[in-house]
């Protein structure tokens, strides 16, 4: 009596992992991704993954990117927020007071009132002239809080306005973004909301409609000098402000 043939093993196909929303995803691709996001100094777009990972599919960056989103969303001491364009992992806001503990001993410069309101101006009725921010604040001359802002990398100049003089016009600057956890301008809060979050009030101007005015793009006399540096202050500067570089308070 012949024996009976041993039934082959049955081939297993192995399953494509898939993010929580269905979509497929690479093995290997998630870990990765999560590692340039959180190695990464500043937000990484999306743009930015597909260059760096330039050899995978678009779709398998994207199904890496949700899956890592996904797990972010659990309880924990991190989180991956969305901000100025790309993606970023954070403490927890609730988690500040601890983290602050472990840096006690190093010292971070704060803005005056002067510099914050005058970054409020500007991030709400951008783009501004240093004379419409004067006007706004109710002070003849922000020449030295403009100074600050600009080494500080918060706003910069766009062009300059066609008028008289042609002076330069201000906006806010992706690193303005980055260090108010903004995505993109449209996160900007209410003017009152604002106003009790800084703790001082804040010009009734900006709840004011805007008109946009386009600047001019810089011209050949521009070329050469610092384009991001506030143009030359003749006025005094009020009794309210601050000299120039005053206005950082060393804690």
């Amino acid at each position: 009596m012949r024996p009976k043939p041993r039934p082959r093993p049955r081939r297993t196909r192995r399953r494509t992992p898939k993010t929580p929303t269905g979509e497929v995803m690479s093995d290997h691709l998630k870990p990765i991704v999560e590692a340039l996001i959180f190695a990464s100094p500043e937000p990484v777009t999306p743009k930015a993954l597909y260059k760096l990972l330039d050899g995978e599919p678009r779709e398998d960056v994207d199904a890496a990117l949700t899956a890592v989103r996904a797990d972010y969303e659990r309880v924990g001491g991190l989180q991956l927020i969305e901000i100025a364009g790309g993606y970023q992992i954070v403490t927890r806001p609730e988690l500040h007071e601890w983290v602050r503990k472990l840096f006690h001993e190093r010292t971070s410069s704060k803005l005056s009132v002067q510099a914050l309101e005058t970054l409020a101006v500007i991030a709400y009725k951008q783009p501004v002239t240093a004379a419409e921010i004067a006007e706004i604040r109710g002070v003849s001359s922000s020449g030295g809080v403009l100074s600050t802002l600009v080494d500080r990398h918060l706003i910069k100049t766009v062009g300059r306005k066609q008028v008289v003089g042609r002076p330069f016009m201000y906006a806010t600057t992706r690193d303005f973004l980055e260090r108010f956890g903004l995505n993109d301008l449209s996160d900007l809060p209410k003017v009152e909301e604002l106003s009790d979050a800084l703790g001082f009030e804040l010009p009734m101007a900006l709840a004011e409609p805007t008109v946009t005015t386009s600047p001019l793009p810089f011209d050949e006399s521009d070329a050469g000098s610092n384009a991001g540096a506030p143009e030359p202050v003749v006025e005094e500067i009020a009794l309210d402000e601050e000299p120039p570089g005053a206005d950082e308070q060393i804690h």
